[in-house]
């Protein structure tokens, strides 16, 4: 499905936006070619969803522009060192990314882990500047979410299921419990710090984490149907490493079809959230949605 040429523009523009922002902040003259191991695991590469999703929230709340900004970068890079660490060969062992050789692969493994943990760190320095662009209580409720959503209670807490569950089978219930954490915990914190830059009520929150929390599982369903039917060439990364490592994935537990069927429910779901929260404008957001369960890659 082609985005319409009016939200083509849209990505475009964010896209430019956030790669500017991160040639910015992301550091070339870190000690020890660290700089250079940080720009290559976050530069000229990605979807960017994250950014794009607290952007379309930020703008759906008539937020900052500027801690939106910066929010939507600092979302990107715990999601770029979670890919560097993923990927290393204590984790998911992969030598593909975005189209090109893996972290470790280019500059080893202990290179690599730093990586990680310097690209951590930056998010939320990139959360908290000393000017008055970004209120000093909404630089913490930013880094708060953010923090939730990449801990034991989100992200890390998921990829520590996702190691634990090589080799057995879980239930449907429980593979939507390690997705939720692994995958959607963070897609759903982007929305949700896109709506922390401006002005809600109870109604527009609730019904923003409702959609961010199915769209975030929504992203992982297709994220498994695409790792059986796609190519690496297309993908950018290994395909069928799921299979290959014996972990447990939507295919799996419900059979090809049923994924695409649960893909389309919770796509659904997300739309009928953003229905009901009572904002003027989600047009974006709801294109967003669309991208996610419609993409090819």
């Amino acid at each position: 499905m082609t985005p319409p040429p009016v939200f083509d523009d849209w990505m475009r523009q964010t896209l430019d936006q956030v790669e500017r922002a991160l040639e910015h902040w992301v550091p070339c003259d870190a000690p020890a070619g660290l700089g250079d191991g940080m720009r290559y695991g976050v530069l000229d590469g990605g979807k960017r969803l994250r950014p794009m999703l607290v952007r379309a929230a930020s703008e759906a709340v008539q937020g900052l522009p500027e801690a939106a900004l910066r929010a939507g970068v600092a979302v990107e890079l715990i999601h770029a060192y979670s890919l560097v660490h993923d990927d290393m060969p204590c984790m998911d062992n992969d030598v593909l990314r975005r189209g090109k050789p893996t972290v470790h692969v280019r500059y080893g493994e202990a290179s690599a882990m730093l990586v990680g943990d310097a690209m951590q760190a930056l998010a939320f320095e990139v959360l908290t500047p000393d000017g008055p662009e970004v209120p000093q209580a909404l630089q913490a409720r930013l880094c708060g979410l953010l923090a939730r959503a990449a801990g034991h209670a989100g992200m890390a807490g998921g990829q520590a299921i996702d190691l634990a569950a090589i080799g057995r089978r879980l239930d449907e219930s429980a593979l939507r419990d390690m997705h939720r954490r692994k995958t959607g915990a963070l897609l759903q914190a982007s929305v949700m710090m896109g709506a922390a830059t401006g002005s809600a009520d109870a109604q527009a929150l609730a019904g923003l984490s409702t959609y961010g929390a199915a769209l975030g599982l929504a992203f992982q369903v297709v994220d498994d149907i695409l790792d059986v039917t796609q190519g690496s060439d297309k993908l950018g990364k290994t395909a069928g490493k799921d299979v290959h490592q014996n972990k447990p994935t939507y295919v799996s537990v419900l059979g090809l079809q049923a994924a695409r069927d649960e893909a389309r429910r919770l796509h659904e779901a997300a739309l009928l959230a953003l229905d009901g929260c009572g904002l003027p404008d989600t047009t974006h957001l709801r294109q967003l949605a669309d991208l996610v369960v419609d993409r090819e890659h």
